[in-house]
């Protein structure tokens, strides 16, 4: 097509003339389209139950077939509301993340909302870059977890500046901002509890990270755990380290070469799992029966291992749920007081727990890792 066409004007099948320079279609074009009135075709648009159904079809097939784009920051405008939240998550590559990322985006849609998805790769700096970005856009609300080192006091601003906002998983402390979450001190407590009363009395735990309150408080629930049995807490069983698989693997190789190296380990969350499964496998043990591994929040991948993998559920749904739940009713009411929803976890029991070897038997663990060099640890 040569440039000059591109300009020309042209007559569409309603006798109307439109130009390049009139692209956008306006409320005007639809109702001549239409043959209604221009206030009709407004009414339509906003949805008012005062517009008889065959109406609303009538003018909205004509706005379809025209290409008409809703005007979203003008009606914000008229009504102080765009329908759209941010969604604010410290690393949706984490395959738990993202089933509460989904979770939260199915349960907007039923309130006709829409998010605008931010991954700060757990970086406060980006965190508020993209949070700065989204009030531009005058979102009504923000659901977040919170990145590692999110300083309190800027997040309580966000109450200064009443912008409704949800933490989802991760909270922070003396903070009054809404929270939905799950029991993280209970849910390994019971892991922990499930490993000592198979006879497991070495028990690691990998992937704690104190810099986030889920780290803090599933570190609480494991310590709780054995000192209710009785039993002794071995700092050197407690590893810190990233929650990936990679890490993961590091760390249960360094720990099995220990002198008296555990049995089994609790692990922050399923990933941190894998990785230990994993491991495991390229030293020829069998999970679940030369070692056994627990996890944490049941992602879908969890039920696909082979073995299956013993791991506590988060309800992701429930948690998404909720937590639109709780932004809503803070849109609908600033002055509601705050909640801190906490949702119980269910354990599921599955292939990577059993009773531990004898310690004749056990001298394996520690042999098959001590032969471990393809890569540096």
């Amino acid at each position: 097509m040569r440039k000059d066409d591109r300009l020309t004007n042209s007559i569409d099948p309603n006798g109307f003339e439109r130009s390049a320079q009139k692209a956008r279609i306006t409320l005007t074009d639809i109702a001549k389209a239409a043959g209604v009135s221009r206030a009709t075709v407004s009414l339509v648009l906003r949805d008012s139950p005062s517009i008889p159904r065959r109406t609303k079809e009538h003018v909205l097939q004509h706005a379809e077939r025209l290409g008409y784009v809703y005007n979203r920051g003008a009606a914000s405008l008229r009504t102080a509301k765009t329908n759209i939240v941010g969604l604010v998550i410290h690393d949706i590559t984490n395959p738990y993340f993202a089933e509460i990322a989904a979770a939260i985006q199915r349960e907007l849609a039923k309130y006709g909302r829409v998010a605008f998805l931010g991954d700060t790769g757990d970086s406060p700096d980006r965190q508020q870059a993209f949070i700065d970005t989204i009030r531009e856009y005058f979102v009504d609300g923000i659901i977040m977890s919170p990145a590692a080192g999110t300083d309190p006091k800027w997040i309580a601003k966000l109450r200064d500046w009443r912008l409704p906002c949800v933490m989802v998983s991760r909270s922070l402390p003396d903070v009054p901002i809404d929270y939905v979450g799950g029991d993280n001190a209970g849910g390994m407590r019971e892991a922990t509890s499930h490993l000592i009363s198979l006879g497991h009395r070495h028990i690691a735990m990998i992937g704690v990270n104190e810099s986030i309150s889920t780290g803090r408080e599933r570190l609480q629930g494991y310590l709780q755990a054995l000192r209710s049995a009785g039993l002794e807490v071995r700092t050197d069983l407690i590893v810190t380290c990233p929650a990936t698989r990679e890490a993961a693997h590091k760390a249960l190789i360094r720990l099995l070469r220990l002198p008296q190296p555990p049995t089994a380990a609790v692990c922050f969350n399923d990933v941190t799992a894998f990785g230990v499964m994993l491991a495991l496998q390229n030293l020829g043990l069998e999970v679940g029966k030369d070692f056994s591994v627990v996890g944490y929040d049941d992602v879908a991948e969890a039920v696909l291992w082979k073995p299956s993998l013993t791991t506590q559920r988060v309800e992701v749904e429930l948690i998404g749920q909720r937590a639109v739940s709780l932004l809503i009713r803070r849109i609908q009411d600033w002055t509601a007081p705050v909640e801190n929803l906490v949702i119980p976890p269910s354990f599921q029991i599955r292939e990577t727990t059993a009773k531990p070897l004898s310690r004749r038997e056990a001298k394996k663990l520690r042999n098959a890792a001590n032969t471990w060099s393809r890569f540096p640890l």
